[in-house]
């Protein structure tokens, strides 16, 4: 009787497990992205160590800067929001994905109110950015990339208007509400990543790369027009970037200080870096500006060399691959919006930070992901970790449509209608997807 009962509780426990083992697919594309993002998030609070503490290293017992172990904290935080994220299956996440684009607009349009208190908004460095919550600030700006990323998914799962020009204006005014908000803070290195992540996510769901290409056409011409709505500094930082260019070194204590520092460093570095008590006094004496923030590749390739500048570009790459893997293979159409927008905000803002060390890129306060200091920046880069996993972890439910792929590039798109199976059809009874 006893070994009956054992056996019909084994039965029922693999009865019950199958379907979760059928729901799951824990060998995926999305580990590539975990260990890129571990390995990033941990050699950055090494990099805020060794541009903050300069007395520090293993003679003297690693006594960590206060910036690195703030960091440390912020990884554990975002390594918890990493899973938090990656459990529920991504259709929940999309059903909030308005409401919390909702929250994160009125948290935008909060940091831009006159009447708002300075010990809840105080401006830095000349930028209404940040909420401050205590012991910790807040950056809307940085969820708000997230929530751009889950709702325009949402909103292009299942349609089609978007192969017409005129269909790409809904799309155009979700990320214009963000981008607007942010440039008047102003924060103009953070409101151009939106572009090109809408640009991935409206590739992937289909939009027609002629339509596209007219747009970025049309925005290169109108790009003078906008000169004199640039703020002072800014005009300063490209005139000074082209200053570099031409050879002029009259601005290198001025307006070039910041860069040309970076650059020194940088080459200091040579090929297999420094050791880790010459990198530490090195960046010390010579001032380098944000060196635990936008500047910390500076640091990075002064420890470790051109080897570690390129290990680390290594490692954006291969959580962006991975991404974008996930995304080739899933099915479910918002699932794949998703694992493609995330990378694009992550490896355009990657090269927009790397160029401004290099000297090739004017300066536009843009943060190296994982690695740069601040807690807002580590957390919303775990979350879109973490949603990657979401994606690449959970099987799709139906209803969906397989895919964003249609009959005619040319001619004008069929009406489609989901059937509960995940297949797309058109009128005509004919498979549109496979």
């Amino acid at each position: 009787m006893a070994r009956g009962v054992v056996a019909s509780l084994l039965r029922g426990s693999a009865a019950t497990s199958e379907p979760a083992r059928k729901a799951v697919r824990l060998v995926n594309f999305s580990w590539l992205t975990v260990l890129a993002s571990l390995g990033l998030s941990v050699l950055g609070i090494y990099a805020i160590d060794v541009g903050q503490n300069v007395s520090g290293g293993p003679g003297s017992g690693w006594d960590v800067s206060a910036e690195a172990a703030k960091q440390a904290v912020f990884l554990v935080v975002g390594l918890l929001a990493c899973l938090s994220v990656a459990l529920p299956h991504y259709r929940f996440l999309g059903l909030v994905s308005w409401p919390l684009y909702a929250v994160c607009i009125a948290l935008l349009v909060l940091l831009l109110l006159p009447g708002v208190p300075s010990w809840l908004v105080r401006p830095r460095n000349g930028a209404r950015a940040w909420i401050d919550l205590g012991p910790v600030d807040f950056q809307p700006g940085e969820l708000a990339k997230i929530a751009f990323v889950l709702a325009v998914s949402r909103y292009l799962r299942f349609r089609s208007h978007h192969r017409r020009f005129r269909g790409l204006i809904v799309p155009g005014i979700i990320a214009a509400i963000p981008v607007g908000l942010i440039t008047l803070q102003p924060d103009l290195g953070t409101a151009i990543l939106f572009v090109p992540a809408l640009f991935a996510v409206l590739i992937a769901a289909g939009a027609r790369l002629r339509h596209l290409t007219l747009i970025v056409l049309l925005a290169a011409m109108a790009a003078p027009a906008a000169w004199p709505f640039l703020m002072p500094h800014q005009k300063t930082r490209i005139v000074g970037l082209y200053q570099q260019f031409q050879g002029d070194t009259t601005t290198d204590q001025g307006i070039n200080y910041q860069s040309m520092r970076a650059q020194r460093l940088i080459g200091a570095g040579e090929i297999s870096g420094r050791g880790d008590a010459a990198s530490r006094a090195l960046v010390h004496y010579n001032r380098l500006p944000e060196r635990h923030n936008d500047m910390i590749l500076a640091v990075i390739v002064n420890r470790f060399g051109f080897w570690g500048g390129l290990a680390t570009m290594g490692l954006y790459l291969m959580w962006v691959l991975g991404a974008w893997m996930v995304a080739a293979t899933c099915r479910d159409p918002l699932g794949r919006l998703i694992a493609t927008g995330l990378p694009a905000f992550v490896g355009v803002q990657a090269v927009i930070n790397i160029g401004m060390n290099l000297g090739i890129l004017p300066i536009i306060g843009v943060t190296l992901p994982f690695v740069s200091y601040g807690g807002s920046s580590l957390l919303a880069s775990w979350i879109m970790t973490g949603l990657v996993v979401n994606v690449a972890l959970h099987k799709p439910r139906p209803p969906f449509r397989a895919s964003f792929e249609y009959a005619d590039d040319d001619g004008p798109d069929p009406m489609q209608s989901v059937k509960p199976y995940g297949r797309a059809v058109g009128f005509s009874g004919r498979a549109l997807t496979r």
